[in-house]
């Protein structure tokens, strides 16, 4: 006979986006979802941010495209992707129908193209929030704005000007002071923060004196980069007030905990989908033992509670 647990809330509020639980999958390991079904009770997921959407279809970059790296995946997809129309049409009805929050990733060239992309899915309507994707390295200019406080705020603004949908702000860990972007997103209007995008990196073929990706620098992701992530969470968490979502190298409850102590409200699982789809569903069923053992009945309890040695 199993342990009859106290009501535990695992609801959290991600500015005017309210999710059931904090556990996201994170954009391009998921794919649509559809994919997914089979193997994973979609309607107990907190959130499901599909695969970044552009308003042109991409074919992305040349192959090869992924690489196996020690504790970690390196990518240069490039954002391949059919565009905002075919989005709307073949995947936002059965999305906006399965049950979780639908977060859409969109990305573009200028800022023009985030208004109107934001713009088309809030007419589209079934989306509860937009995460922009300021931060993907494997594209000419996709950091550009998530590496320039200025940049940011004001394309973060010019987004929250032109639609009424929550918006996360994804943001680049290859910057030197991440708690000064954060706070152009925050300033711009952003609802909550998105910690971290993949980390720029490369994998080499000495013997053949090539890079392994045809795009010869891509982006790290998986447990190989979660001190990186845990210490973006913890710098944005001590400059913003408003809600941080913890991405990088998540697959068990532990790495779940160790992100809310740091200061992130929701957390995003992304490269462990490729080798175990059923891990957010897991992590779903984990959580209320895990607040409970920690001494806590509310997510919110628990974020931000960590105590950094004094001298």
């Amino acid at each position: 006979m199993s342990e009859q647990l106290p009501e535990i809330d695992v609801s959290i509020q991600l500015g005017r986006l309210r999710l059931p639980n904090p556990i996201m999958v994170a954009s391009g390991t998921f794919g649509y979802a559809r994919e997914m079904q089979h193997l994973v009770d979609l309607t107990r997921l907190g959130a499901i941010v599909p695969k970044t959407i552009t308003s042109e279809p991409r074919i992305g970059n040349r192959p090869w495209r992924t690489v196996e790296t020690a504790s970690g995946l390196l990518n240069a997809i490039g954002l391949d992707n059919d565009g905002v129309d075919a989005f709307v049409a073949g995947h936002l009805p059965y999305l906006s129908g399965i049950g979780p929050a639908i977060v859409v990733s969109i990305a573009g060239r200028s800022p023009s193209d985030y208004v109107d992309l934001a713009r088309r899915l809030q007419q589209a309507g079934g989306v509860a929030g937009l995460e922009l994707n300021i931060s993907c390295p494997n594209v000419s200019g996709g950091v550009d704005y998530g590496a320039d406080p200025t940049r940011c705020r004001q394309l973060v603004a010019a987004v929250r000007n032109a639609c009424d949908l929550p918006i996360l702000a994804k943001l680049t860990p290859n910057v030197t002071r991440i708690d000064e972007i954060a706070l152009a997103a925050a300033d711009g209007g952003a609802d909550a923060i998105s910690l971290t995008n993949t980390v720029l990196a490369m994998a080499v073929d000495w013997r053949r004196r090539r890079p392994m990706l045809a795009n010869n620098l891509g982006g790290l992701s998986g447990p190989a980069i979660k001190p990186i992530a845990l210490r973006c969470v913890y710098q944005a968490a001590n400059a913003v007030s408003i809600p941080i979502v913890g991405i990088g190298g998540i697959a068990t409850m532990d790495d779940v905990m160790e992100f809310m102590v740091c200061g992130a409200t929701a957390v995003q699982v992304g490269t462990a989908n490729f080798y175990d789809p059923t891990v957010s569903q897991r992590l779903v069923e984990q959580l209320p033992r895990a607040l409970h053992e920690s001494g806590v009945h509310r997510v919110a309890d628990l974020v931000g509670t960590l105590r950094p040695y004094l001298p």
